[in-house]
């Protein structure tokens, strides 16, 4: 793979938290498949287009294991896919295990079930930050730490079955594992991330509970082909993706819908009507990280004239497909209305995100109640000083708001 051009190293320079860097429009429209310079420095294939990302998504020939580890490109200094992951021999038999045992607990039915529990956290978290509001001398509170993280976290830990009282511990851990500007303090989180789990764990096979940690150490405890290692990674994975990713969501969709006034003065005026199609035009555009998901060609593989070798990596860039322009009208615009109803905010095909569900649950909630009972919110601060997070989830540090 031969890569030159100075302007393919990732990740590519963005304006700011909500828009996505030029470039990847002209790569849609004139080379959608590429070769890049990973932030580690090793060659990949960047994916831009909509409908070959999707393909691709849901292609068997692409994994994320590799066929020689030791020789697969990475991805980032971080600790959080910056390469391969998994045994390339046995990978789809052990995703379909981990699908079989996650699905009862991720289920639809279960979510509409939870509903309310958010419902009660988000009101407690609304009325702290009216408190706090009334006492703050410049009637500026921060909406990140007093929502958007808090929401989250309290509700992955009940399903999960993490003592909430670690919240401030894994979130440090999360940070540090997904930093991209570290070093080898990022791959030392994630050791101390996988030990935190394991005490978890034995604690769970001692008194298992009705959570999801303490069913896959009850299933791993029955199968011996479910490698104990795997199971702690899974449990990891699990709690880092069920609170970064909604956290980053949360204050994405915020600063959408407060830079777009227009847009927070309909869902004000209909909250139930319009929170549904607000939330998954949120997922459309909101692009909490730089890069992309990893996959690893298994096989050579032809897309678009391109020929992907064996143990390629692949980067799908699941933010530059959902602002296509061939599949969206106004495609940057942040438009709920819209008639698209289709994005890949949670992936596709076979890995299709499994709490995809319960995001949409806790986002729904979470702005529905906004709207109601914070109807004059507005931002104390320009999109454009606020602090991105140096990781590969993204997001803002801070979210300064007032009403």
């Amino acid at each position: 793979m031969n890569v030159t051009a100075e302007r393919s190293r990732l990740p590519f320079a963005r304006p700011n938290v909500l828009e996505l860097a030029p470039l990847y429009e002209v790569l849609r429209r004139e080379a959608p498949i590429t070769a890049v310079t990973t932030p580690a420095g090793d060659p990949a294939w960047l994916v831009t287009r909509f409908d070959d990302v999707r393909d691709l998504l849901s292609d068997k020939r692409l994994g994320r294991s590799h066929p020689e580890p030791e020789r697969a490109s990475r991805i980032t200094t971080a600790a959080v896919q910056e390469g391969p992951t998994g045994n390339y021999a046995t990978e789809e038999a052990d995703h379909t295990r981990m699908r079989r045992l996650l699905t009862p607990a991720f289920s639809a039915r279960r979510m509409v079930m939870l509903s309310d529990h958010v419902r009660h956290l988000v009101d407690d978290c609304i009325d702290r930050l009216l408190a706090e509001r009334s006492a703050a001398p410049d009637g500026v509170v921060d909406l990140h730490a007093g929502l958007a993280f808090p929401v989250p976290v309290a509700v992955i830990c009940r399903l999960l079955g993490v003592p909430e009282s670690d919240r401030d511990h894994f979130a440090s851990l999360s940070e540090r594992m997904a930093d991209h500007s570290i070093g080898d303090a990022a791959p030392r989180a994630r050791d101390e991330f996988n030990e935190y789990m394991i005490t978890l764990a034995e604690a769970k096979r001692a008194r298992p509970g009705e959570d999801v940690i303490s069913d896959l150490v009850r299933a791993q405890s029955t199968d011996e082909a479910y490698d104990y290692d795997e199971m702690i990674r899974l449990c990891v994975g699990l709690l880092f993706a069920g609170h970064e990713t909604t956290v980053n969501r949360i204050g994405l969709g915020t600063l959408f819908l407060l830079t777009h006034p227009e847009q927070w003065r309909a869902l004000t005026a209909d909250p139930a009507g319009r929170v549904n199609a607000t939330v998954e035009e949120i997922m459309r555009l909101g692009a909490p990280g730089d890069l992309g998901l990893l996959r690893y060609a298994h096989t050579d593989v032809d897309v678009d004239g391109v020929t992907i070798r064996r143990g390629d990596a692949v980067i799908l860039s699941i933010n530059s497909a959902n602002r296509d322009a061939s599949v969206y009208r106004d495609a940057e615009t942040f438009d709920p209305d819209r008639p698209e109803r289709n994005h890949l905010g949670f992936g596709h095909g076979p890995h299709f995100c499994i709490g995809a569900s319960l995001a949409r649950t806790e986002l729904r909630v979470v702005f529905a109640a906004m709207a109601e009972r914070l109807p004059g919110l507005r931002l104390a601060k320009d999109v454009d000083d606020l602090e991105v997070r140096p990781t590969l989830t993204g997001g803002v540090r801070e979210l300064p708001v007032t009403w």
